[in-house]
């Protein structure tokens, strides 16, 4: 007989949507990132209608933390059931469910189950793994609860855009420019400050103070996971300006016959709530989309440009 303990944790929230929009928020984990505080990246790897396997990035207790989950669809009775695979320490195996339940009176209620547990089950692992699962669990309900009470507005909360430039340079010097963030402060004019750690091979946190149009400084935290064979750097504010509930984001090295083309995609989730305060009395959201848009394609294409120039120059010296 086994001795191994198993954790359970239990969290819950009632929603006023409907559960097959609740169902469906849950069921689109590609879009976590956007929609759940602690969740920086979810690539989907493979996904037959029902069964599905997944690679996860979140933060975890101020950790970045990446795990292989694979999950089980059942949208008949509104439930998902997920397992780890490949879970990083302390936890030894997690598993658990999604439940979206019907309220007698409307609504629906969410359930989120985890069942875990701990190599050696030492005390302070145990503690560790149940603050994250905890604080993550909340943070993901409350989140969720928010985004689904909003369905109807969410095509106009939701911006997402693109600006690319042609660079006829090696892709390698192109990706080099966009992942050597700790060098921006001299080299992209609005960036004024930049610190940046790497926890792990790939995954880069940073804090960095952009200058906006009209002087001002507005400070930024995010996550970035970096993918060099792929050419690609996909990234996630975990403290955002003002106008923004979220910001997703990915850098992408395109390479042809013929050249590069370097991509810079948004998505964004505005902040309703503030956007008389930062934009003026009267200000609704497309106004917001509106000055979003152009704030952020302005420094996205400012950055291209100088990636664009640092590929084509060094070809040129050579």
């Amino acid at each position: 007989m086994s001795d191994v303990r198993v954790h359970r944790t239990r969290h819950s929230v009632d929603v006023d949507a409907q559960p097959g929009v609740v169902y469906g928020l849950i069921a689109d984990a590609e879009r976590w990132p956007l929609f759940f505080p602690p969740n920086v990246h979810v690539e989907r790897l493979e996904f037959d209608g029902r069964d599905e396997r997944l690679r996860m990035w979140a933060t975890a207790n101020g950790d970045v933390r990446s795990w292989l989950s694979e999950r089980t669809q059942d949208p008949a009775a509104r439930r998902i059931t997920f397992r780890q695979t490949r879970p990083q320490a302390p936890v030894e195996t997690m598993e658990g469910s999604w439940v979206v339940e019907e309220r007698p009176g409307g609504g629906t209620r969410l359930v989120l189950l985890h069942d875990f547990t701990v190599a050696g089950d030492r005390f302070e692992d145990v503690r560790w793994v149940e603050t994250a699962c905890d604080t993550n669990s909340r943070a993901e309900l409350a989140s969720l609860k928010g985004i689904a009470e909003r369905w109807t507005l969410l095509d106009d909360l939701v911006l997402s855009f693109e600006d690319s430039v042609r660079v006829h340079g090696p892709a390698e010097l192109v990706y080099d420019f966009l992942y050597r963030v700790g060098d921006w402060p001299e080299l992209v004019p609005h960036v004024s400050r930049l610190d940046v750690t790497e926890p792990a091979p790939g995954v880069q946190v940073m804090a960095m103070d952009t200058v906006t149009a009209d002087g001002g400084t507005h400070t930024t935290e995010s996550v970035r996971i970096c993918f060099p064979h792929a050419g690609r750097i996909v990234y996630k504010q975990t403290a955002t300006p003002a106008l923004m509930e979220a910001h997703t984001g990915e850098w992408s090295v395109v390479p042809d016959a013929t050249g590069v083309t370097v991509v810079s995609q948004h998505t964004v989730v505005l902040r309703e709530s503030a956007v008389e305060r930062v934009l003026g009395a009267g200000a609704g959201l497309p106004e917001a989309r509106r000055y979003v848009r152009e704030a952020l394609g302005r420094n996205s294409t400012a950055t291209l440009n100088l990636a664009k120039r640092h590929a084509e120059t060094a070809i040129r010296m050579l």
